[in-house]
């Protein structure tokens, strides 16, 4: 009988043991997705002053991507600004073209690198200006060249309100998702490295005649 109980006692504690290990290696998994998603958040997604539905992840455009976005830039010259300029390569790539460039980015730790970048690289704030300031706040009228790799969610309302602030002679290069109404004017690269240019003047057009047309 007694070594029944003790059976029994043994067969218990080891149940508890199992138990109890288990539930720290669930806290344990759980804490290391916290603080991945953590890291994540801090270096990828913007801050809390972008409403949910325009919220975009950093995704860092690849070196035949950046190449591509400087081809179409050629014999362009001017302001150009990048929206969401993320760790900064594609302005560092567009200001050795010889733009003036801006990014704009909120993420602060993304900020943070991509101006300690310049910096250590002795570029000018004339030539380079990176600003933490919302895009869908501010009004692009000044600038001739835009920039873009955001995600398709949002490139609807990115078109409405580049046709309205841009200038005619504004070219806009997209990487990756291109505009689902304006007509590109050439694209260069396939795959993840597509990447687009529009010409405003083009856009604009469009629109102009698109009524016409659905009366015709």
């Amino acid at each position: 009988m007694e070594d029944s109980i003790e059976i029994m006692l043994q067969d218990h504690m080891s149940r508890f043991s199992h138990y109890h290990c288990g539930q720290n290696l669930t806290l344990q998994i759980g804490s290391a997705f916290a603080g991945v998603y953590g890291l994540w958040a801090m270096f990828c997604m913007p801050g809390l002053r972008v409403p949910f539905r325009l919220k975009v992840p950093f995704l860092p455009s690849t070196k035949e991507q950046t190449v591509n976005v400087i081809k179409l830039l050629d014999g362009r010259k001017g302001r150009l600004a990048d929206l969401g300029s993320g760790d900064g390569r594609l302005v560092f790539a567009a200001s050795s073209a010889g733009f003036q460039c801006t990014g704009f980015e909120i993420n602060s730790v993304l900020l943070a690198y991509s101006r300690s970048k310049a910096w250590w690289r002795g570029i000018p704030h004339n030539d380079i200006h990176f600003v933490s300031q919302d895009f869908w706040r501010t009004d692009l009228s000044k600038y001739n060249n835009v920039t873009v790799f955001l995600a398709p969610a949002v490139m609807e309302v990115l078109e409405e309100k580049l046709l309205k602030e841009l200038p005619e002679d504004a070219r806009v290069i997209v990487c990756r998702f291109p505009f689902p109404r304006w007509p590109h004017s050439c694209t260069v690269g396939s795959g993840l490295n597509q990447v687009w240019a529009y010409d405003v003047h083009t856009a604009k057009e469009l629109t102009n005649t698109a009524p016409h047309r659905s009366q015709a």
